[in-house]
């Protein structure tokens, strides 16, 4: 089970630069690990490109941005084009590393029951624990109570 205090799960993925990332690839950075449904969805582009806008302020706090998906790389690609984001979307359309942060969930819509991502950010310490969950994501705000949480 994860929760704030426990050591963040590891993952190795491949990127929207075509390099494969590990956790400890960012040790020393405190990290914003993100994850949404899909890229170029409303909700999905007004949290990316919130995230975007914000990105230096997260640079100041020594803190890198993540987002990940089921989306693939080439999806990520024309997303991050699209809307100029400057920050790695990671792939997961195997989903080890949805389910391993427990974001792949039963979800429902008009009664018809489906598996999808939860909107969830993690952020991470430099010594890879978890220091803060947002479950259940609403995207107004959440990029501006995301870094006022970094900067405690």
């Amino acid at each position: 089970m994860i929760k704030i205090g426990s050591k963040a799960p590891s993952f190795n993925l491949i990127a929207s630069d075509g390099k494969k990332y590990s956790l400890k690839d960012f040790s020393g950075k405190k990290i914003v690990l993100y994850f949404y449904p899909k890229d170029d969805t409303s909700g999905c582009t007004k949290e990316a490109c919130d995230f975007r806008d914000n990105i230096d302020s997260f640079k100041k706090e020594n803190t890198i941005v993540l987002g990940i998906s089921a989306d693939g790389i080439d999806k990520h690609n024309k997303f991050i084009k699209k809307y100029d984001l400057n920050f790695l979307l990671l792939s997961d359309e195997m989903k080890n590393i949805l389910k391993k942060y427990n974001v792949w969930k039963e979800k429902s819509m008009y009664g018809r029951k489906y598996f999808g991502i939860e909107r969830t950010t993690f952020i991470i310490n430099e010594k890879g624990i978890i220091k803060n969950i947002f479950n259940k994501v609403k995207v107004d705000g959440h990029v501006e109570e995301v870094l006022n949480q970094i900067k405690r």
